[in-house]
């Protein structure tokens, strides 16, 4: 049984939006393939919009491949491209057209992307890269993560709904009471 607590810290091999020195962190471990976490998807972008500098997010993976055909394909396109320096870019359009995943569609998303599609090829087949994936999963497993998504709030396993309103009250919480009534 986990206590709750992440096992791996936020480091320099995540994926992070947002300043070091946010007041909140919000990670996510999740499976591009997941209907939860494509519902999950525009409620962080919601987050990250209200809470601007003050939330840091980072985004780890956790496919769940027994589950979801296209999930580990859809984490190394993922990584594959932000070896590019498009990491976000293809995190969102794999959750934007999550019913479309496989390999033909990734393909298209790296060509939307104008990646050097020869070496997102060869890097989304590399063992290294899934090494990095399942990395991801290990230290999910490692933190108690059952299932996608799962979040942690400055390291700490967040346990209520991943709907807008109670995220938000749980960021606010940490922030400080005054947030909610000067940022509206």
């Amino acid at each position: 049984m986990s206590d709750g607590k992440l096992k791996v810290l936020v480091n320099d091999n995540d994926h992070i939006q947002g300043v070091e020195f946010a007041k909140v962190t919000l990670l996510e471990y999740g499976d591009y393939q997941c209907p939860y976490c494509g519902a999950a998807y525009p409620i962080v972008k919601r987050l990250q919009e209200h809470f601007g500098k003050d939330l840091r997010f980072v985004f780890r993976n956790f496919p769940l491949a027994q589950a979801h055909e296209h999930a580990v394909s859809a984490a190394l396109a993922a990584e594959a491209a932000g070896l590019q320096g498009k990491f976000w870019q293809m995190h969102d359009l794999l959750y934007e057209h999550q019913s479309r995943l496989n390999t033909s569609d990734i393909l298209g998303y790296g060509r939307v992307l104008k990646l050097d599609m020869t070496k997102f090829r060869e890097d989304a087949a590399s063992p290294k890269l899934l090494e990095r994936v399942k990395s991801d999963f290990v230290s999910g497993e490692d933190s108690g993560v059952e299932g996608t998504p799962s979040f942690y709030i400055n390291s700490q396993k967040y346990r209520g709904s991943y709907e807008y309103s109670a995220l938000k009250e749980s960021i606010e919480g940490l922030i400080g009471s005054s947030y909610s009534s000067i940022h509206i």
